[in-house]
Parts: structure tokens; sequence; C-alpha cells
């Protein structure tokens, strides 16, 4: 209990509208959370859960993105984000045949812009439109989680009364960063970003779809001797935490807010 207190004061710390006892039960539907500590400090998690799904004919498993956060100290450190990689390489490695996606809802840009630091090919982008079967991906796997909050002609989640968005004082985007058209793209997808909307995202987790650190991360993953299961009966009531750490951090200054 110790760890979702810790979890949530630093949510809360950076995030309005976000009580405890809906950060506890949206903790509990998750399947895993990976943890950025210094020491035994927390720096910063992402909770994550896999999902079976069916779209266009095909048998398919995602990784949904659930609540995460760095401390802003932190941004640009790039060990939680291998960890992450990695993660979905030892969970691909489980059913190397059945496609896996990164599902993520996002209301913010600065996680958006992880996307295409990560992945040759996201939906959506500014670059182009979205194919049709990542767009019937992303619509059965958003409806599945979030019904009828999930607004499928615009892509964006949205609940009558926030469920979490940022504070003002980390809200504010400096304007040179509207330079950025994945930052532009985001601001017009999602205009109601501030007030807890979300916009909906997928990617390909796959070798051949991966960056640089991220794909080797992911390789990494892959050849690693133990799988992640995801029988739900091995799960605890909690998911279990584990460890990123924060050595020797890689500054990317592309995802650092301050860039």
């Amino acid at each position: 209990m110790h760890d979702v207190r810790d979890m949530h004061s630093l949510y809360a710390s950076y995030y309005d509208a976000s009580s405890a006892e809906q950060f506890a039960k949206d903790l509990a539907a998750k399947d895993w959370v990976i943890e950025l500590r210094e020491g035994a400090a927390l720096r910063g998690f992402t909770t994550l859960a896999a999902t079976d799904f069916a779209a266009a004919g095909a048998k398919r498993r995602a990784i949904y993105s659930g609540d995460t956060i760095i401390h802003h100290r932190y941004w640009g450190d790039q060990a939680l984000a291998t960890a992450f990689c990695r993660f979905a390489g030892a969970l691909k490695s489980s059913d190397p045949g059945t496609p896996l996606y990164w599902f993520l809802i996002t209301k913010g840009h600065r996680t958006y812009r992880y996307l295409g630091a990560f992945s040759h090919r996201y939906f959506p982008n500014p670059y182009g439109a979205t194919p049709a079967e990542a767009q019937t991906c992303l619509d059965a796997l958003a409806r599945a989680r979030f019904g009828a909050a999930y607004l499928g002609a615009r892509g964006i989640v949205h609940y009558e009364e926030s469920r979490g968005h940022l504070k003002p004082e980390w809200a504010t985007i400096r304007p040179a960063l509207l330079a950025r058209p994945e930052v532009r793209f985001f601001l017009e997808r999602n205009p109601r970003h501030s007030q807890g909307d979300e916009l909906c995202c997928l990617a390909e987790l796959a070798a051949e779809n991966l960056r640089s650190y991220a794909r080797r991360a992911f390789v990494a993953g892959l050849d690693d001797s133990s799988p992640v299961s995801i029988d739900r009966g091995m799960c605890p009531a909690l998911p279990q935490l584990s460890s990123a750490g924060a050595g020797d951090p890689a500054r990317a200054a592309a995802l650092d807010s301050r860039a």
C-alpha cells in the first residue's frame, strides 16, 4: 500500500481531478507497473494492461498504457521508456505469431511525442491518414475499454467530468514547441486536453517498426529467457512492481519539454 500511496502522491503533484480512490481503482485494473527509482525514491512509473482482441478477422494483442508520470527533473531520462520496450519484447516472445500493439491514450503532447520517437509508423499522426486496418484496431480497443466515453469520430476519450488533467503550471506550452508538427497536430486533434480529454493512439510493437534504442530494447526483450506471462490467474490483486533504475540517464532533447 505504501507503493500505491507514493504513486498517487507523485501523480497528483502534476494532475488535478485525480482522487486516491479513482487512482487505486484504475491501478487494480492493470496487470503490471514499471517504476523509475533513484535509490528508494520513486521518480516515475507507468501502469500497463495486456488485452487480446480481434480486428479485421485476425487475432491480435495490445499493451494498454494507463497512468504514466515522470518527475520533471527526469524528463528526457530514457530508463523507463527502455524498460517498457524490453517488457514489450518479452511479452511478444510469449506469442510471437500474434501482432502486438501499443494502445496509448494521452492528454499531453509530451507523451504523444514518444510515439514518433519509438516508432516509424504510428496513428494518428500529422503525416498521413490512418489506414483502415489500424483504425479498426483503434476503434475495437477503445470501445472495449471505454464504451460510450469513446467518441469514435474524433478518436477521443471524453468524460463529462475530468478524471485527470495537468495542473495549469504544467500544461503551459512554450511558443517554440508549436513549431513542431507533432505538437500542433496533437493540439488540433485534442483541443480539450487541458480538461482531461485523451487522444487514442496505436503503434505496432515489432522490431521492424521501432527506432534505435526502442528497437534494441525490444529485441533484448524478445531474447529474454523468461517471457512475460499474461495468465490472469498468475497475477496478484495489485500489479507487481519492478524497478527500471535511473542511473546514467540517456538524455533525449526531443522528448524533453525544456528543449
